[in-house]
């Protein structure tokens, strides 16, 4: 297990136990009366846990978009493989009030938060119940691999009803975090539409065979919520041959809006957090549907 895993696995750990969801749309205060202390002890843990490992904030947000990406934002990605964040909350509320698709979706929101300032905190809609089952099949038919092409792109956001906008602005959540080798060594060594001293600059650690855990940060500012990774774009210095294909200097729709966040932090932010929750609508369970899950891990025993 690496240490960004174990600090995955202690904040779930101290994050999971709370409220069953009754109704069937998610709400901004679903928590207000039967929880009030569950999003501040949430954002305490994130805090906490990117201070003690930056690379935390990353990690949550690209659980939250894997979660709402593979059957719905249902918490199901966190069945098995990733660590549980739930002890906190816990002490705080009952063991069936606040769900595991839930907590990401609020840490995912308070890491941004934290490491880009106030202008990108955004209002989590709640209410969400945990799916019972996980499938390896639709995480990997669902998700958009790093070696995507712009229609490929479109395709598979459409699939999920978002659109360019929402494409490119999601995209932004690279703004935080690394990459393996093993995401970006075709675009470094293959593609043309990269800046060549980046590249070079790459394959120092990102060799052609090994080195296939080098890690590289997806722009200029890896620890903090900015506008970096679209300007790195502009310069054909995307990491990611999908973060590339949002820009190639045609005038297309794409190349406006990574130009107008590139110049832009404001309408970033504000375009970042209307995405967010939109994609935190895809398909979530509510009501008596699924269950709130005691272990992220794995489900409840009947």
């Amino acid at each position: 297990m690496s240490h960004i895993q174990f600090y995955l696995m202690v904040f779930m750990v101290t994050m999971a136990t709370v409220l069953s969801p009754t109704v069937a749309k998610l709400t901004p205060n679903y928590y207000d009366r039967i929880c009030p202390k569950a999003l501040p002890i949430i954002k305490l843990a994130v805090k906490q846990a990117i201070y003690r490992e930056p690379r935390i904030g990353a990690s949550l947000l690209r659980l939250h978009f894997h979660d709402c990406f593979v059957n719905g934002c249902d918490g199901s990605v966190l069945l098995d493989d990733t660590p549980t964040f739930r002890a906190a909350v816990t002490k705080a509320c009952r063991r069936d009030v606040v769900s595991c698709a839930d907590i990401l979706a609020i840490a995912a929101r308070d890491s941004v938060a934290i490491l880009g300032g106030n202008q990108y905190w955004y209002q989590v809609l709640l209410g969400r119940r945990d799916a019972r089952t996980a499938s390896w099949d639709a995480a990997n038919a669902n998700l958009p691999p790093p070696f995507f092409n712009f229609s490929q792109l479109i395709t598979n956001f459409n699939s999920h009803g978002l659109n360019l906008k929402d494409l490119v602005v999601l995209s932004g959540g690279h703004t935080i975090g690394l990459a393996r080798c093993t995401t970006f060594r075709d675009r470094i060594f293959n593609d043309t539409n990269i800046d060549a001293t980046f590249a070079a600059n790459l394959q120092k650690t990102c060799p052609r065979i090994g080195g296939d855990n080098s890690l590289a940060p997806f722009d200029s500012t890896p620890k903090k919520v900015d506008t970096a990774y679209y300007k790195g774009l502009l310069y054909k210095k995307g990491l990611l041959h999908s973060d590339q294909e949002l820009f190639k200097g045609d005038g297309s729709q794409s190349d406006k809006l990574v130009l107008k966040y590139s110049e832009d932090s404001y309408s970033f932010a504000k375009d970042f957090g209307v995405s967010m929750i939109k994609m935190g609508n895809l398909k979530p369970l509510t009501g008596k549907k699924g269950e709130i899950r005691c272990n992220c891990r794995k489900v409840n025993y009947s």
